[in-house]
C-alpha cells in the first residue's frame, strides 16, 4: 500500500505528494490554487485597464502595452482562471456526488491539470521574453498573423498545451459520470451540478477541437509561412472567426452551466426544499448545451454573412433565452415558501438571479442583428459579457467555494469576512459594468487606449474605475478569509449544512478512498431520502471489502514539462535553427514518459478491509 500524506513529514514530502498525486480531491486543490493565481494576475491586468481609463487622454500605460494587457486579461480570465476554478469544483465534488471512489482515469486527470498549468505558464512567460500577445483575446486574423515579435506565438502554443489538458479533463468527466455512478444513481437522480458537468464535458469534447484546428492553422501561418488566413495567398481571414467562435460560444456555456449547477445545489440546501422542476432543469441544461453550438455567428453580424445567415443566428440566439428563463423561474420557485437561511454562499446565489437576468436581457438585445450594428464593438458589449461571465461564472465560483469549502478543507469560511467580500465585490461589480452600458450607447468603442475630454465619457469611466477598485478590495478580503480560516478555523462535521446529496454523506476529513462501501441510492437527493427515513448514514450497496486505488505518478508532470520545453523551441526556431534542439529535447521527454507509461504495468494498490477500521488510507 502506498504511503499517505498523513504518514509523511516535511514540506518536501508534501510537495512530492502533490506533484505525483492522482487523487481527484488533491487535483481539485491544485486547480484551485493555480486558477486563483491566474485570477489575481487577470485582476491586476483589469486594474491596469481601468486605471488607464480613469481620465481622458491618460498616459498610465503606452498604447502598445495597453493592447498586451487587454489581450492577456481576456485570455487569462477565460482560459486560465474561470476554467480551472470550475474544474477545481468539479474535481472536488462530482466523484463524491455520484458515489465514486475516484474519476474514471486518475492518471489522465493529473495529466490534464499539468498540461493546463504549463500551458498557462508558457503563455505568461511572454511578459518577460519580449512582449505579450497584442491581437485581442480573440486573435482575429490578419492582425494576429502580422503581429510583430513572438507574443502571438506564445498565445498559440500556450493555448494549445492548455487546451489539450481541458479536452482530456472533459473526456475524463464524461466517462466518470457515465460509468461510475453508484447503484441506483440513474441519470434522473443525478444532482444538478453533476448534470451540468456532464453536459459541459460533452461541449468540451466538441468545441475544443475547433480551437485546436484554428490554432494549428494560425501557427503554420506565423511560423512556417502558410497562408490559411492571408487573402493575398488565397486564404480567408473570416475562416479564423468561424473556427474561433465555433469554439468560443460553446465556451461561454462551458463556463456558465457549472455555475448554474452550483446555484441548483446551494438554493435547495439553504431553502430546505427540493429543487423545483428538477426534470425541466435537466432538459433546459441539455437544451442550452445543444443550442450553444448553433449561435456562434452572432459574434459576426457585422462581417457581411448576409441577411439569411444573420436571421438564422439571431433567432437561434433568442431561443437560448427560453431554457435559461425556465431555470430562473425554477430557482425562484425553489425559494418560494422555503425556510431560507442567509449566509455567504446564499448571498452569491441570490444576487446572481437579478444580475444574470440583466445580462441575459442585454444578450437578447445584441441578438437582434439590425440593432447589433449599433452595439457592436462598443462598451455595451463589454458590459453585457461581464454581466454574464462575472455576474454568472464568478458569482457561481464564489458561491461554490463558500458552500464546498468544508468538504474540501474541513472548515467553514468566516461568515463575517465572507459577507464583507460579497458586498464590496457585488457593489463594485455593478458600479464597474452597469455604467458601461451607457458608455457604449454614447459611442465609446472597445479596446481603445484613450478617450478625449470633450466626448462626455469622463464621469462614466471614473465611476467604472472606482467600482473596479471595490472589486479588488472584495477579492483581497476573500484571500484574508482563506488565510484566517486555514490558520484559526475550527474543524466541522462531514455534513455542516444538513446537505441533501452524497458528498455530505462521508466524514471529515474526506477519506482517501471517499466511501468505505459504495452507497445505495434510493431517490433524488440521495442523502435527504435517508435522513427523512430516520437514518444518519447512507445504506451501503456492497459488503465491506478491500478497496482498489490507483498509484501516484510523476509521469503527467514530466509529460507536460516536455511540451513546455518544446513550446519554446517551436516559438524561437524561426529566429535561430539551434532552437530546434529544444523541440527535440522537449518532445523526447514527453514521448519518453509516454513510452514508460505504456510499458510499465501499474496495477494500483489495495487498501485492506482490516485497515479501513483502523483509519489507514485516510
Amino acid at each position: 500500500m502506498s504511503t499517505t500524506t498523513a504518514q509523511r513529514t516535511g514540506f518536501g514530502a508534501v510537495l512530492w505528494d502533490y506533484l505525483t498525486t492522482v487523487d481527484h480531491k488533491k487535483i481539485g486543490i491544485l486547480y484551485l490554487i493555480s486558477g486563483g493565481f491566474f485570477f489575481l494576475i487577470g485582476g491586476l491586468e483589469a486594474m491596469a485597464i481601468r486605471i488607464q481609463l480613469i481620465k481622458p487622454e491618460n498616459d498610465f500605460v503606452s498604447a502598445g502595452f495597453y493592447n498586451e494587457i487587454l489581450t492577456m486579461h481576456g485570455t487569462t480570465m477565460i482560459f486560465l482562471a474561470a476554467m480551472p476554478l470550475i474544474f477545481a469544483l468539479m474535481n472536488a465534488v462530482v466523484p463524491l456526488q455520484i458515489g465514486a471512489r475516484d474519476v474514471a482515469f486518475p492518471f489522465l486527470n493529473s495529466l490534464g491539470f499539468w498540461l493546463f498549468l504549463f500551458g498557462g505558464l508558457l503563455l505568461n512567460a511572454s511578459w518577460f521574453l519580449g512582449g505579450a500577445p497584442d491581437a485581442g483575446w480573440t486573435a482575429y486574423a490578419p492582425l494576429s498573423t502580422t503581429s510583430p515579435g513572438h507574443g502571438v506565438d506564445f498565445y498559440i502554443l500556450g493555448l494549445q498545451i492548455s487546451g489539450a489538458g481541458t479536452l482530456i479533463a472533459g473526456i475524463n468527466f464524461l466517462v466518470t459520470i457515465v460509468n461510475m455512478r453508484a447503484p441506483g444513481m440513474t441519470y434522473m437522480r443525478l444532482p444538478l451540478f453533476t448534470w451540468t458537468t456532464f453536459v459541459v464535458s460533452a461541449l468540451i469534447l466538441f468545441a475544443f477541437p475547433a480551437l485546436t484546428v484554428g490554432l494549428f492553422l494560425l501557427m503554420f501561418d506565423r511560423l512556417f509561412g502558410s497562408g490559411f488566413f492571408n487573402a493575398n495567398m488565397g486564404g480567408n481571414s473570416v475562416i479564423w472567426e468561424h473556427l474561433f467562435w465555433i469554439f468560443g460560444h460553446p465556451e461561454v456555456y462551458i463556463l456558465i452551466l457549472p455555475a448554474f449547477g452550483v446555484f441548483s445545489e446551494v438554493l435547495p440546501t439553504f431553502a430546505k426544499k427540493r429543487l423545483f422542476g428538477y426534470t425541466a432543469m435537466v432538459f433546459a441544461t441539455v437544451l442550452i448545451g445543444f443550442l450553444g453550438f448553433m449561435v456562434w455567428a452572432h459574434h459576426m453580424f457585422t462581417v457581411g454573412l448576409g441577411p439569411a445567415a444573420n436571421s438564422i443566428f439571431a433567432v437561434a440566439t433568442m431561443a437560448i433565452a427560453v431554457p435559461t428563463g425556465i431555470k430562473i423561474f425554477n430557482w425562484l420557485f425553489t425559494l418560494w415558501g422555503g425556510n431560507i437561511q442567509i449566509n455567504s454562499a446564499m448571498l452569491w446565489s441570490l444576487s446572481f438571479i437579478p444580475t444574470f437576468t440583466l445580462g441575459g436581457m442585454t444578450g437578447v438585445m445584441l441578438a437582434a442583428a439590425a440593432a447589433d450594428y449599433q452595439y457592436h464593438d462598443t462598451y455595451f458589449v463589454v458590459a453585457h459579457f461581464h454581466y454574464v461571465i462575472v455576474g454568472g461564472v464568478v458569482f457561481g465560483i464564489f458561491a461554490g467555494l463558500h458552500y464546498w469549502w468544508p468538504r474540501m478543507f474541513g472548515k467553514i469560511l468566516n461568515e463575517t469576512l465572507g459577507k464583507i467580500t460579497f458586498w464590496t465585490f457585488f457593489i463594485g461589480f455593478h458600479l464597474t459594468f452597469f455604467i458601461q452600458h451607457f458608455l457604449g450607447l454614447m459611442g465609446m468603442p472597445r479596446r481603445y487606449w484613450v478617450f478625449l475630454a470633450d466626448q462626455g465619457l469622463d464621469t462614466g469611466n471614473f465611476i467604472s474605475t472606482i467600482g473596479a477598485f471595490l472589486m479588488a478590495v472584495g477579492t483581497i478580503v476573500f484571500l484574508i478569509n482563506v488565510i484566517v480560516t486555514t490558520s484559526k478555523g475550527e474543524k466541522v462535521s462531514g455534513d455542516p449544512w444538513d446537505g441533501r446529496t452524497l458528498e455530505w454523506a462521508i466524514p471529515n476529513p474526506t477519506p482517501h478512498y471517499n466511501f468505505k462501501q459504495t452507497p445505495l441510492v434510493r431517490g433524488l437527493d440521495a442523502l435527504w431520502v435517508e435522513k427523512t427515513e430516520g437514518r444518519k448514514e447512507m445504506t451501503p450497496a456492497e459488503p465491506l471489502d478491500d478497496i482498489h486505488m490507483p498509484n501516484a505518478s510523476i509521469l503527467p508532470f514530466i509529460m507536460s514539462l516536455g511540451l513546455f520545453i518544446a513550446g519554446f523551441g517551436f516559438i524561437y526556431q524561426i529566429d535561430n535553427i539551434s532552437w530546434l534542439l529544444a523541440v527535440f529535447i522537449g518532445m523526447g521527454i514527453t514521448l519518453g514518459a509516454m513510452f514508460v507509461r505504456s510499458v510499465k504495468d501499474d496495477l494500483g494498490h489495495h487498501i485492506h478491509k482490516e485497515d479501513l477500521d483502523k483509519g489507514a488510507g485516510l
